[in-house]
């Protein structure tokens, strides 16, 4: 069984470094054109669950890759909720919070990194439940987690495993143990 998970294409605040969470922004043109090459990654392949963020950027990125017919909305998969950084790039929040980062400091009004983890557990329960190959459409840092907390490592970990836009990441086991196959793959990007 392997778990796929695909962070959604470019918007305009990815491109320009901005905290993105429930802000529901769209794919820009180019984002458009990530998602429909994420496509061929899959063709062929049988999922048993083709789970999504409801947030169009992940859904959109869902659709256009052609898995739309199976696409499953969960609320738990929505990215982090940055409060009153939403918005904001992280050199804009150190200008208030000297040495600010993520995965290190609180986010005012918003989501902890724990917080971010319980839910995800949820998803996880849910994926390793499933009679078959799964894939998630999601969000950078929701994705991160899910990959820290898949390994059985704290939330706070998914610090170390850096996401770029509309790539590819697989989980799954080796020997019975939860493992990383492959990660951050943009191969398929032109």
């Amino acid at each position: 069984m392997e778990i796929l998970l695909a962070r959604h294409g470019e918007t305009q605040w990815s491109a320009d470094g901005r905290h993105t969470g429930l802000t529901d922004v769209p794919l820009t043109d180019t984002g458009r054109d990530q998602a429909r090459q994420l496509g061929p990654r899959f063709a062929g392949r049988e999922f048993a669950l083709v789970l999504s963020s409801p947030l169009s950027r992940a859904r959109d990125t869902c659709e256009l890759a052609g898995l739309g017919d199976r696409i499953e909305l969960r609320d738990e998969l929505v990215e982090w909720d940055y409060g009153d950084y939403e918005g904001l790039t992280t050199p804009q929040i150190r200008e208030e919070v000297a040495g600010w980062g993520i995965w290190t400091h609180p986010v005012a009004g918003g989501e902890t990194v724990e917080r971010v983890g319980v839910r995800i557990d949820g998803v996880i329960s849910e994926l390793a439940g499933a009679d078959g190959d799964c894939i998630v459409f999601a969000h950078g840092h929701v994705l991160r987690v899910l990959a820290a907390r898949w390994l059985g490592l704290p939330a706070r970990d998914g610090a170390l495993l850096a996401l770029n836009t509309a790539t590819l990441s697989v989980l799954g086991y080796e020997r019975q143990r939860q493992v990383v196959q492959l990660w951050n793959d943009g191969s398929h990007l032109e």
